[in-house]
């Protein structure tokens, strides 16, 4: 018999595994977010659209998926997060077949649709499942980078393949290729995911308060992603619908006996502050994803597949990054000026990006933001992804997982909607007097980055106003002696809470072999 320091550990080898496929399933559902936008020429060739139908390629995929993610990741803690991840990868990958054989417009934004869906499903509960995996506070940093380096590869990624698949082999195979991953994922979430319970219908189905928020977010995410090409007070009632729909919500939740939605989560400073700082770095960070390929390819003449190329740089500087030096410098300094270098430095990128010219270069004009760009991802988006986390008690983890990326999508859509509107905008008037097209189209891209400069901006003092430890560790504190009081003890997730908020975890100095293995 092997000696008990001999003895195997299949259960960490588990949650490093589990990490892998949760990893595998997230990445289709960000790749197909942005494969798509390299090939939206050629599905517009092919299958006719116009120039407004063809945003419905986009927006039948983000409506449902921003719209969901609330009541998935709810539903996820009451009928069981393995169960919820993987329906919604069987969900994704069969609505990717769909898409991969459209032969009609209908066909296709139908299938985007249950796409988004699947997609929703998927992405709503893995932050949940993360920190239950890793409830330490070093290894859960680890994890985070891991996953969230994966989240921002995929996303340059699938520009890439985006043109490589549809210049090579047809735009068809951008959602076709995700039927070999996504039934890999799907077996190996069965096999390798251990399978929880969740805590039962009954304890939180709050049907009335799901349409109303379901309602809502769908409401919000049409609005925005519709705004360029609807009249200004047709965007206004839709907003104001929206509001409408989310004081009825609060007003649910704050009378309902089992509330989908407890409003106690947004006591926490550092999941209210982090979500909220999220919203304006994405909504920035989308400012160069999207304005930056069409600068490449309106401005400096750059193909498909080149434009794919010239995105690498930035999801191999945050893979290294995230996976090299994340996790050690959040331990060593903290979340809170992790996030705060982070931002500062996604906010020179882009103030770089705003006097890109019109007779520029790929070399000096676009290769040095985009680095300080991906380090400024690096180093924030970990960061802030463990303080939203950390204000979330574990019954309510795929809550606080599906709001996280709520908030995402909807930052993604807001800026993605002003930038774009505000850029051409000034160029089309710029052209009207007169500017050549080239040069006008540059400068309205100007214009976008440096609009995209000041939400970043408002994002970094969002942070340094909110998230600062002196005010955001009350609050992990006070969360951790509530649940002292109740349970008899802090447990792994009251000492993630307080690292989460900016203070020193109680074992920074022990060597992380000297651990009990979990």
């Amino acid at each position: 018999m092997p000696s008990r320091s001999q003895s195997p550990t299949p259960h960490t080898y588990s949650r490093w595994a589990s990490l892998v496929v949760l990893c595998a399933g997230a990445l289709m559902t960000i790749l197909d977010g942005n494969i798509v936008t390299v090939a939206m020429p050629a599905i517009q060739n092919d299958l006719g659209f116009s120039g407004p139908g063809l945003a419905w390629v986009v927006n039948a995929y983000l409506i449902p998926f921003g719209g969901l993610l609330l009541l998935v990741g709810r539903l996820g803690d009451l009928v069981g997060r393995r169960r919820m991840f993987a329906a919604g990868l069987a969900v994704f990958t069969a609505a990717s077949v769909l898409c991969g054989v459209a032969t009609n417009q209908g066909m296709l934004i139908a299938a985007r649709a249950l796409q988004g869906v699947g997609g929703a499903m998927t992405s709503a509960v893995v932050l949940g499942m993360l920190v239950a995996l890793f409830p330490e506070p070093r290894e859960q940093a680890r994890a985070i980078a891991v996953f969230s380096a994966v989240g921002a590869a995929g996303g340059a990624l699938g520009t890439f393949l985006g043109g490589a698949l549809t210049q090579a082999v047809g735009w068809h195979w951008i959602f076709l290729i995700n039927l070999p991953i996504g039934v890999a994922a799907w077996l190996a979430a069965l096999r390798v995911l251990a399978p929880d319970k969740g805590v039962g219908l009954g304890s939180g189905a709050d049907y009335p308060g799901a349409a109303l928020v379901t309602g809502a977010l769908m409401l919000t995410v049409y609005a925005i992603v519709g705004a360029g090409d609807r009249g200004l007070g047709t965007t206004l009632t839709l907003a104001a619908v929206a509001l409408a729909l989310y004081v009825g919500f609060t007003a649910r939740q704050a009378r309902a006996a089992r509330p989908l939605l407890r409003l106690r989560l947004f006591r926490s400073r550092a999941l209210t502050g982090a979500n909220g700082v999220q919203i304006l770095m994405i909504a920035g960070m989308y400012g160069f994803q999207y304005i930056g390929a069409l600068y490449l390819q309106r401005v400096l003449g750059y193909g498909e597949l080149l434009t794919g190329m010239a995105f690498l740089p930035a999801p191999i500087a945050i893979g290294v990054l995230m996976l090299s030096l994340s996790a050690r410098t959040i331990a060593r300094f903290g979340p809170y000026r992790v996030l705060l270098a982070g931002l500062v430095l996604i906010t020179v990128g882009l103030a770089l990006l705003s006097r890109a010219p019109a007779d520029g270069s790929y070399a000096a004009d676009i290769l040095p933001p985009m680095l300080l760009l991906a380090a400024g991802f690096a180093a924030a988006m970990p960061a802030v992804t463990g303080l939203a986390m950390a204000g979330a008690r574990e019954e309510d983890a795929g809550l606080a997982s599906g709001l996280f990326n709520a908030t995402q999508v909807v930052g993604g859509s807001l800026g993605l909607a002003v930038l774009t509107t505000l850029a051409a905008s000034r160029t089309e008037r710029l052209i009207g007097g007169g500017e050549r097209v080239v040069a006008a189209t540059a400068d309205g891209y100007r214009l976008a980055f440096t609009v995209a400069t000041g939400i970043a901006a408002a994002g970094l003092l969002l942070a340094a106003a909110i998230l600062r430890p002196g005010r955001a560790g009350r609050a992990g504190r006070a969360g951790r002696a509530g649940r002292t009081g109740r349970t008899g003890r802090t447990g792994q997730a009251g000492r993630l809470s307080g690292a989460a908020a900016g203070e020193e975890p109680r074992d920074a100095g022990r060597p992380a072999d000297a651990k009990v293995s979990t």
